[in-house]
């Protein structure tokens, strides 16, 4: 029972990170384009060897 003490905050501190991370994604648009990549990953253009800049 004494191992809930600490089991308890951890979790609800991994908790708040996990919030926190996706809040942070939110924010800097992390989400903002979900169609594109699933129209790039079916394309024609194979991406094997990239182009010299």
């Amino acid at each position: 029972m004494e191992i809930l003490s600490l089991l308890i905050p951890v979790s609800l501190g991994l908790g708040g990170v996990g919030l926190a991370a996706f809040v942070w994604a939110l924010r800097f648009r992390q989400f903002e384009d979900p169609k594109g990549d699933a129209e790039r990953i079916l394309g024609n253009a194979w991406d094997d060897r990239p182009r010299p800049d």
